[in-house]
């Protein structure tokens, strides 16, 4: 949880014109909700919320926005991030309200560790399946990602989200048996050897015989 304050202004105008004035100032428009208050329409720094989006826990990061002219702070995560479709921009940031002494639930990415012994040895393929996972703990607890030691799994082999071992934090959510990572074998590509093909028969060449020298 970072220890950072932004302070951000309360956003008085609307539509596509005020957006486009802001961004001109290197501000987002943004939205804070959450924790039964009302939503609260405000600007924030471009660059905040990119070294926030840069940082090891992402749109997982806790940060503390103050309302500006007054008192009022929050912690709040990153919900939703909109960008330009061309120039990937940002162009609106949703931000979601959350208690130190709450739980919460986000998506946490997970991150394959170690080479399965069915790759090394046995020719394995391995298909990464579920790339992020719901967790839910203390925003504080949140982390940047989930560790899966795949080093054992052989061909056949799948390791599913009961098996995934996490600290007693933190709980995944979903299904228990969805697989996280499985190694399968490779495909046999057999090459057909074309069929030969039957020569077709030469055409028989009947010579044909010269008239016989016609009697005197």
């Amino acid at each position: 949880m970072s220890d950072d304050i932004f302070v951000v202004p309360l956003r008085t105008g609307t539509g596509k014109a005020a957006a486009k004035a802001l961004r001109k100032q290197g501000m987002v428009p943004a939205v804070v909700y959450g924790l039964n208050e009302p939503p609260a329409a405000i600007t924030i720094s471009a660059k905040v919320v990119a070294r926030v989006l840069a940082s090891d826990t992402g749109m997982n990061s806790v940060v503390y926005l103050q309302r500006e002219g007054t008192d009022i702070k929050r912690h709040v995560i990153i919900k939703d991030v909109q960008r330009h479709p061309t120039t990937r921009r940002l162009v609106h940031v949703d931000f979601m309200r959350v208690d130190p002494n709450h739980k919460v639930k986000v998506h946490v990415p997970v991150r394959l560790t170690g080479v399965p012994v069915g790759v090394k040895a046995e020719g394995g393929l391995l298909d990464f399946v579920h790339r992020a996972v719901v967790i839910e703990c203390l925003p504080s607890m949140i982390p940047a990602h989930i560790d899966v030691d795949v080093s054992g799994l052989k061909v056949g082999d799948s390791l599913r989200l009961d098996q995934v071992s996490l600290p007693a934090a933190l709980r995944i959510i979903g299904d228990p048996h969805e697989v996280v990572a499985s190694v399968k074998g490779k495909a046999a590509e057999e090459v057909a050897a074309p069929a030969a093909e039957t020569a077709a028969p030469e055409p028989e060449v009947v010579a044909k015989k010269g008239k016989k020298d016609e009697k005197k």
